[in-house]
Order: structure tokens, then sequence, then C-alpha cells
């Protein structure tokens, strides 16, 4: 007999992201239905999900009612910084854990968190090493206007200054603005050897299709663009290049990077649960010392490793063109690594 174990699932898959957050339920969902098959586990998951609608003012509140409605402790979810920002101190005046599947700036290392996707070390890092031999050292960010935009600029920004090359510019739009011919106007103007697109939802579908009819020269780079946000922007991807740890190819079992990651994390949710009864209930630095790092989160920064791939969008599908082997998560980037910047600590 299985043991119920209910989680939580807190995902906009409505509002200016739903792209995003329905690849990770598609992830999510199917990771549920595989695990309660499987008889080789003894765990059933159940599924308390919430819809914040993309609207940052009800992650908090909706986290709080899955918790106070249900036996729920592990969630997953979150698709921005922001809000997951958001729901962490309602995590930990719970002793509750966060599994979190989208990319994210670093810097951060939460004892209620577990990073399942990508960090700088692992997407922003090898992107800038590998592009900037290619197509030169003059760079311009476009971002969105919150803690994601302003941190992978921020690297970016010292990164290409620290190897001899020029911000040409630095612009952010707020979530879900769309107008963007200021924006295209400059890049016109400077000329840049690349852009870093740090745009989300749809100020990023509206950037990209006002600039690859006028400007489709520059070429244009992300660190969290994947497959499930191709058919918001048609042809106007075409070109685009992205970092990130999966890309689909022919035969392989996800969508995206969203999908495998939600997917992964899910599963490492009812491993740990089936093989530490009761581990359900308890936080994840807690649980993640029962199992003595027989999984993949790292005990000490809660990330996982992850392998490199960039890939560039040709015939409205991403191709790989240059691939890294797997590296631990670094949040704080303390590993010697190419182009990592000198950053110092501010108190």
């Amino acid at each position: 007999m299985k043991r119920a174990v209910e989680i939580g699932i807190l995902l906009s898959r409505s509002g200016g992201y739903s792209a995003i957050s329905n690849a990770s339920y598609a992830g999510v969902a199917a990771a549920i239905a595989g695990v309660n098959a499987d008889p080789n586990l003894g765990v059933e998951l159940i599924p308390v999900a919430r819809d914040p609608a993309g609207q940052i003012d009800l992650y908090a509140p909706l986290c709080r009612e899955i918790l106070r409605n249900s036996s729920a402790r592990h969630i997953i979810g979150t698709i921005t910084s922001w809000s997951r920002k958001e729901v962490l101190p309602v995590l930990e005046r719970a002793a509750a854990t966060l599994w979190y599947s989208s990319p994210y700036e670093g810097f951060e290392a939460s004892d209620h968190i577990a990073y399942m996707h990508a960090c700088p070390n692992q997407h922003l890092l090898p992107l800038l090493d590998w592009a900037m031999p290619r197509f030169g050292q003059r760079m311009h960010l476009v971002a969105s206007n919150y803690i994601w935009g302003w941190e992978v600029n921020r690297l970016a920004r010292e990164v290409v200054t620290t190897a001899g090359g020029e911000v040409t510019g630095e612009r952010h739009l707020a979530l879900g603005e769309t107008d963007v011919r200021g924006m295209v106007d400059e890049i016109a103007a400077l000329r840049p050897d690349f852009v870093l697109n740090s745009l989300i939802g749809p100020s990023q579908y509206a950037f990209v299709a006002a600039m690859r009819p006028r400007l489709p020269d520059i070429p244009i780079l992300s660190c969290n663009l994947t497959e499930c946000e191709l058919s918001r922007m048609g042809d106007a991807a075409e070109g685009l290049i992205a970092a990130g740890p999966y890309f689909h190819a022919p035969g392989s079992a996800f969508a995206n990077s969203h999908e495998a990651a939600a997917h992964a994390a899910i599963r490492e949710m009812a491993r740990l649960f089936d093989a530490h009864p009761g581990g359900e209930h308890l936080p994840l630095a807690e649980l993640l010392a029962l199992d003595a790092g027989a999984g993949p989160v790292d005990a000490q920064t809660h990330h996982v490793s992850l392998p490199v791939l960039i890939a560039q969008v040709r015939d409205g599908a991403f191709k790989v063109l240059h691939r890294l082997p797997a590296r631990p998560g670094d949040p704080y980037l303390t590993r010697p690594e190419r182009n990592r910047p000198s950053l110092r600590l501010v108190t």
C-alpha cells in the first residue's frame, strides 16, 4: 500500500508568463503520474495546486493557503525570482520547502529552497565566454525591471568590462510592458556587437518582434529562453541564441528545460520521501542530512550539477552549437572558472 503524501504546486498557469508555468506544470504532472504508477516507490503524491495568475501579491497568500489547508510541506513552483522571494518568508515560518525549477540569478542558497535549474555559472558566464570571441565585446543590456534582470545585467556588465569590453547601454521594462520602441531605437543608433536579453513574457515577445525585421544582423542572447516560448514569437525567434542545461532533440524525453527540471524535482522529492518515511514533513536541510549525499541536490548549496548547452533557433527549433560537461551550481561564484567577475562583499 502506497503512503499518500500531499505536495503543493504554485504555478501561474494563466497570466503573462503562463507559457513557462505550463511547461513546468507538464513536467510536474508527468512525474506525479509516473511516481504514482511506479510499484517500486512506496509513496503516492497528491497535488494541492494554486494559480497566482502571475499576480505577485497572490504568491505569499496562496503559499500560506497550501500550508494551512493541507499537510504539504514541500511545494514546487514560482517562476520569477520576485515570486520566489515573496514566498520565502512563508516557507521559513512553516519550516517548509520550495522546489524551484527555473533559471535564476544566483547569490542565494536558502535552507528552504532546492534549486533545480541553472544559476549564472551554468548559464550566463559560459554564454558570455562563448559569445565575446565570436561577436565582439560591445554588449547592450535589456531586461525586465526586477531582480532577475538587475542581477543578470550586473554580472554581465562586470564580466564584459573586466575583459576590456564595453556596455553600450542598459534599459529595463516593467513586467508586462510592451512598448519597446525606445529600446530598439537606441540599439539601432549604438550598433552593439550583441544584445543580452533578460526580458520575460510579453516584454520579450514584443522586443524580439521589433528587433528582427529592423536589426536582423545583431545577435540576441538569453539565459532564460526555452522552446515553450518560441510559438509566442513565431518567425521572429529565428536566430535567437540561448544557454541552458537542456534543449529538446528528436526522441528526447522533454519539450524544454522547464519541463525537464520540474520533472526531476518531483522524482527527487518522491525518492527522498520513499527512502526516508516521514521526510515529507521535514525541511529540506534536515531531509538532505538524512540522505547523506545520495541524491543530486548538494547538501551545502542546495543546487544541482547541470550541463551547459548553447543553442540557436534554426527553422523554428533550437540547434545545439556548443556543449560543456555538467558543473555544480555555484551560486556565489566561488569556483575558479573563466570569466568569473571580480566580486566584492557588500555589507
